[in-house]
């Protein structure tokens, strides 16, 4: 985005947080595209109690963890020195940080709407743990309502998510912009895959993904053993927890953790899956799986944050029983896997390359700046 931004000819600047000196160290590659830079790193301890702090308060604490004395310094300290022509925020928890300009045209990009993270988790959580991420949840969203008509546009990454924001009915404007995908790395390499495989491409510590690998396992590959005793299951990612590693006791099963190269590993397995209970936005793991021609079969929940047709470009399923039908019938056909495979880079190529998605934000972006315009008029 910072790169079209600029490319386009536009002056940018950055204000950001990391949260290690490994994360600050990858961050400085934006430096090139950017007018100006300001990367704050954060201490996790600092933030932890930040987040204390607001736990009988009605702010949420995820405005607790995102909050920076520094970086709100150096943000004002921009506002004082120069008058911008427009004002972008990625995510709720940043919004703090502006939602008093008002001589500014502002968006403000949910992405993938995080209290509607919260809130699904409250599922898969044991109370009291699941009271939290309620209250969260709901504290959360009520902020994201209230920050919503602070700024003249709201953004997300599907129209899933603009369907939720609608439903907030703040009487903002809306719109999304899909993400890309670099077809250009994420293609096939010269590897060959081996038959009756499966594999899940995602970072481990992240809970919805630990979650849906878990059932996986214990729930759908049983199933699958029934018909093809020799079935493989590769979870390729960085960060495994305990919970995950211990699935290597699974037969068959095998936890890599980082890898040199995901390409070559998940295109050594015959199919991706992607069978996310909690999802919200665009799962870039499913737009990598299809850029590489592998077919992927996804819940249908995390399948409609892909512009692709199901059973078109993707497979898609809700019950154990579904999972292991889908990835079976690829199994067994050949020539589906071929089509399904094909038909899902082909998709990533037309609907998911960023020239697209930069044209769609350029277009919220134009949006928000007449809807700015047409207040200042009144």
């Amino acid at each position: 985005m910072v790169k079209h931004l600029h490319e386009q000819g536009h002056e940018v600047t950055v204000a950001s947080m990391s949260r290690s000196p490994e994360e600050t160290a990858e961050c400085q590659g934006i430096k090139e595209y950017c007018h100006a830079f300001f990367l704050t790193e954060i201490n996790e301890n600092v933030q932890n109690i930040r987040m204390v702090l607001r736990l009988l308060s009605k702010d949420p604490l995820s405005m607790g963890y995102f909050y920076s004395n520094e970086m709100a310094s150096d943000v004002k300290q921009l506002l004082h020195d120069k008058k911008f022509d427009f004002i972008m925020v990625f995510s709720s928890s940043a919004a703090q940080y502006v939602e008093h300009v008002t001589d500014t045209p502002k968006m403000l990009d949910y992405c993938d709407m995080d209290s509607q993270k919260w809130l699904a988790y409250v599922d898969y959580k044991r109370w009291p743990i699941s009271m939290g991420y309620a209250l969260e949840g709901k504290k959360l969203e009520a902020d994201e309502k209230r920050l919503a008509k602070k700024f003249d546009l709201g953004s997300g990454a599907t129209d899933f998510e603009v369907e939720t924001l609608e439903e907030f009915n703040t009487g903002i404007a809306t719109g999304y912009f899909p993400n890309g995908v670099d077809s250009d790395f994420f293609k096939p390499v010269d590897v060959d895959y081996k038959k009756n495989s499966i594999c899940f491409v995602g970072r481990m510590d992240y809970y919805p993904n630990e979650v849906c690998i878990i059932n996986f396992c214990h729930d759908v590959l049983p199933i699958i053993r029934e018909k093809y005793s020799d079935v493989t299951f590769k979870v390729i990612g960085a960060a495994p927890t305990k919970e995950v590693l211990d699935l290597n006791a699974i037969d068959g099963v095998e936890v890599t953790g980082t890898v040199d190269d995901i390409r070559k590993h998940a295109q050594s397995c015959e199919v991706m899956v992607a069978p996310l209970m909690i999802a919200r936005g665009t799962q870039n793991k499913i737009l990598e799986g299809m850029a590489m021609v592998i077919p992927v079969v996804s819940s249908h929940l995390a399948a409609r944050g892909v512009d692709a047709e199901v059973g078109e470009h993707i497979l898609a399923a809700t019950t154990n029983e579904e999972y292991a039908e889908e990835i079976m019938s690829i199994f067994a056909d050949g020539n589906k896997r071929d089509q399904i495979s094909k038909a899902g880079r082909e998709r990533v190529l037309s609907h998911h390359n960023w020239k697209r998605g930069m044209e769609m934000m350029d277009e919220c972006i134009d949006r928000t700046i007449k809807e700015f315009n047409k207040k200042g008029a009144v």
